[in-house]
């Protein structure tokens, strides 16, 4: 994890990122091998560790009546060094909150609240765990926002999460883990080109058309026709324009022509397989 950047940890269900995280954090003693954060052992240093880092755990929860005001106070005193809480509230955007109960909250102000409890000591590092879990579109969009404004005033953040766009969108570099081991380590791009994922294109035929020919075009590697759409899938720089040509010259028509580039997701399923896991 290099300072100043966002750090994604993604993988399946059960693949141990919640495991690693705590490892780091100091709260789980590692079964083998050695953790260091900030140049520290985690467990055997915690105190220190503690007044640098900030942390949003997986679950959290606080007692229903405590407001807003009070749990930042209470969190604070927690350490040898707090920022001040009005300027926490701002960048949060809770400060008409900060007389309201927990329990009175929204999904998304429970979900600032934490991040605002996890920046109470003016931290370098930040760990959220699946931070968005649960929130609709637009209150995970705004999480987005906050966790980039936490990177760019100088803080690292190390996210793990199971949204692939999400990891795409906001990490620097992010780590593939699966069953315990890291299966790739590098930034989204990189990750993404390195593997050579397969581009696609999705359109609609009237019915009862075929494709034709394009099964025999160089830059088609393979063709999927349902009864709603047909979706080619290939490489190269000009495999659209390619295969657009050919459905021209054939005299296919199609509707609802779309290209899909690879993403991390690709990336993802290709790394660990579509099984369904617990």
């Amino acid at each position: 994890m290099a300072e100043g950047e966002i750090f994604g940890l993604v993988g399946p269900n059960g693949a141990g990122k919640t495991t690693t995280i705590e490892c780091v954090e100091g709260l789980r003693r590692p079964s083998s091998g050695r953790v260091k954060l900030l140049g520290m052992d985690p467990r055997a240093e915690r105190r220190v560790v503690a007044e640098r880092i900030g942390v949003q755990l997986q679950e959290s929860a606080l007692p229903p009546r405590l407001r807003v005001e009070e749990a930042l106070a209470l969190f604070g005193s927690f350490y040898q060094r707090s920022v001040n809480i009005d300027d926490l509230l701002n960048l949060m955007a809770l400060s008409e909150k900060r007389d309201s109960a927990f329990a009175k909250l929204s999904g998304g102000q429970k979900q600032r609240l934490f991040i605002a409890l996890a920046l109470v000591n003016g931290p370098e590092m930040v760990f959220f765990d699946e931070l968005t879990t649960g929130l609709d579109p637009q209150a995970r969009r705004s999480m987005w926002d906050v966790v980039r404004s936490i990177r760019d005033g100088g803080r690292t953040v190390v996210l793990t999460t199971h949204y692939m766009e999400e990891a795409e969108q906001l990490c620097d570099r992010v780590m593939i883990v699966d069953r315990g081991r890291i299966v790739a380590l590098d930034t989204p791009e990189a990750l993404i080109s390195s593997l050579n994922v397969e581009k696609r294109i999705v359109f609609r035929l009237p019915e009862g058309q075929g494709v034709g020919s394009l099964a025999g075009l160089p830059a088609v590697s393979k063709i999927e026709q349902g009864d709603e759409h047909v979706v080619i899938y290939g490489y190269g720089d000009h495999f659209a324009g390619s295969v657009v040509n050919a459905l021209e010259d054939t005299g296919v028509s199609f509707t609802d022509l779309r290209t899909e580039q690879p993403n991390l997701e690709d990336v993802f399923l290709a790394l660990t397989g579509r099984e369904m896991r617990d």
